[in-house]
C-alpha cells in the first residue's frame, strides 16, 4: 500500500482532432464561393444592360423563357380553355406571348406582342418634332425670315403637347380678331388663317379647332359664351378650307365657352383665343 501511494499519478491526455482547415470548418469558402458568382452573374447582367440593345434583350428573354414561342401568330392548342381566349380573338396559343388586344381590328387579329410598337412610336415621334420644327421655323422666322408680318406674329403663340402642334392666336387689346362679340372676322384674323394654311401644307396631319371667348357680363339674359365660342371656331375651320386646307383633315371643332382662361381676370380680352392644333398620328 505504502509503495502505490508514493506512486506519480498517471495522466491521460486525449487531443481532439479537428478536420476542415481550423477552427471554422470549411463553410466559410462554401460562402465566399457562392458570394463570388453572385457578384460575376451581377456585373455580367450590368454589362448586358448596357451593350444591348432593347431587341437582343428581348431575344435573351425569350432564351430563358419557359415557353418560348414557336410562331407569333397565336392558334388552338388542347389545354385547360382548348385555346379559348378572355379577349375577342377566338383562339390563341397554349404557349407563347398569346393574344394581346381587347378588340383587335380584323387584319390584326390574334396577334402576340412582336416589340415594334415602341420602336415605332419612337419614330413616328421623331418624325413629328421635325415636322414641328420646320413648321415653326416658317411661322415664327426661328433662323430664317418669318411668312408673317410684325403685326401678326403678336397675335401668335405656339407649344407642342402630347395632342399635338397648338398655334394659339388670340386677341389684343387695340386688334380683335372679330368683329365685337360675333363670329365675323376681322382682317387681321383674315391673313392669320392664310398663314396657318400656308404652314400646315408642309405636312398632312390632321387638324383640330378649339374656340375660347372672355367672359361676358352676367347681367345677359342669354348668355351666348357657348353658342359664340363654338361658332367662332367653325368659322376658322371653313376659313382655313377655304385656304386650302383639305376638309378630310379637319378632324374636331369645340367651343369651350369662357371655361378655360388664360388669365386670371375673366373678361380680358386675352382670352378670346383660338387654338388650331395640328394633331399627332393617331390623334
Amino acid at each position: 500500500m505504502a509503495r502505490q501511494s508514493n506512486a506519480a499519478p498517471v495522466i491521460i491526455k486525449r487531443k481532439k482532432v479537428m478536420g476542415g482547415g481550423g477552427h471554422h470548418g470549411g463553410a466559410w469558402k462554401v460562402a465566399y464561393a457562392d458570394f463570388v458568382t453572385a457578384m460575376m452573374a451581377f456585373f455580367m447582367l450590368m454589362w448586358l444592360l448596357n451593350a444591348t440593345t432593347e431587341k437582343q434583350r428581348k431575344g435573351i428573354a425569350d432564351y430563358f423563357s419557359p415557353a418560348i414561342p414557336l410562331s407569333r401568330v397565336s392558334g388552338g392548342g388542347d389545354g385547360s380553355f382548348g385555346g379559348d381566349s378572355v379577349f375577342s380573338e377566338d383562339q390563341i396559343a397554349q404557349n407563347g406571348t398569346g393574344a394581346s388586344s381587347l378588340r383587335p381590328s380584323e387584319e390584326r387579329q390574334a396577334l402576340g406582342q412582336t416589340g415594334t410598337d415602341t420602336e415605332d412610336a419612337a419614330r413616328d415621334a421623331a418624325a413629328f418634332t421635325e415636322e414641328v420644327r420646320r413648321i415653326e421655323e416658317a411661322l415664327m422666322g426661328v433662323g430664317g425670315e418669318s411668312m408673317v408680318s410684325e403685326r401678326v406674329a403678336r397675335h401668335i403663340v405656339t407649344r407642342v403637347t402630347d395632342e399635338g402642334l397648338i398655334v394659339e392666336i388670340f386677341d389684343l387689346d387695340d386688334d380683335p380678331l372679330f368683329s365685337g362679340d360675333s363670329d365675323a372676322p376681322a382682317a387681321i384674323l383674315t391673313e392669320l388663317v392664310a398663314v396657318l394654311a400656308r404652314v400646315f401644307a408642309i405636312v398632312e396631319n390632321g387638324v383640330a379647332v378649339n374656340g375660347h371667348i372672355r367672359a361676358l357680363p352676367e347681367v345677359l339674359r342669354d348668355n351666348p359664351s357657348w353658342d359664340l365660342s363654338t361658332a367662332r371656331a367653325m368659322r376658322v375651320r371653313t376659313m382655313l378650307e377655304g385656304a386650302g386646307v383639305p376638309a378630310a383633315r379637319m378632324q374636331r371643332v369645340t367651343g369651350f365657352a369662357d371655361r378655360k382662361p388664360v388669365l386670371r381676370n375673366p373678361m380680358a380680352p386675352r382670352n378670346n383665343r383660338l387654338e388650331v392644333i395640328l394633331l399627332r398620328s393617331g390623334r
